[in-house]
């Protein structure tokens, strides 16, 4: 069982996604938060899938790739830490990487099927590691972070995007 990190193995900033996340064990919570998105997005016209609620924000298949690029992102730095991997790894832009993802022309199905894929392989990876693993560090984007703090930021992520589609879009 992976339960949350503690403070101190990540930077401040992510305080904000891991709090929202009430499980003490992530493989749960991985799964729960993809099947609340899997219910919402099958229930959402492709008006909606494409509507912006301002000008320069991102569809809700954009919010959709970013959180797959994301969680590919995450699952990858915590191979690498879990691996002893001491490099330190650069950060991302997904405001850069959002608009070369052409989710706008895709179907839903594609994009969820992907989404779907990339959280059985974040599913498999992080259940592959015991408490000690699950406990390394490594250096992203300039900060000090934990294996499994990298899983909760995973959840947390998407909790936080969940927000505000239902906030800003769906309304």
């Amino acid at each position: 069982m992976i339960t949350k990190p503690l403070a101190t193995q990540y930077a401040p900033y992510y305080e904000t996604y891991i709090k929202l996340v009430n499980e003490d064990d992530l493989i749960p919570a991985l799964k729960r938060v993809a099947k609340i998105w899997n219910d919402l997005l099958a229930g959402l016209s492709e008006e909606q899938l494409n509507y912006r609620y301002a000008e320069g924000k991102w569809s809700v298949k954009e919010v959709l790739i970013h959180m797959t690029d994301a969680e590919r992102v995450f699952a990858y730095r915590a191979l690498r830490f879990a691996r002893n991997d001491k490099t330190a790894l650069s950060g991302f832009d997904e405001n850069t990487w959002v608009p070369e993802s052409n989710a706008t022309d895709r179907s839903l199905d594609s994009l969820i099927k992907e989404h779907n894929n990339v959280r059985g392989a974040s599913i498999s990876l992080f259940e592959s590691f015991s408490d000690e693993v699950s406990m390394r560090t490594g250096s992203a984007n300039g900060k000090e972070i934990s294996v499994r703090a990298l899983g909760y930021i995973t959840v947390g992520h998407e909790l936080h995007h969940l927000k505000v589609i239902q906030e800003r879009y769906l309304k």
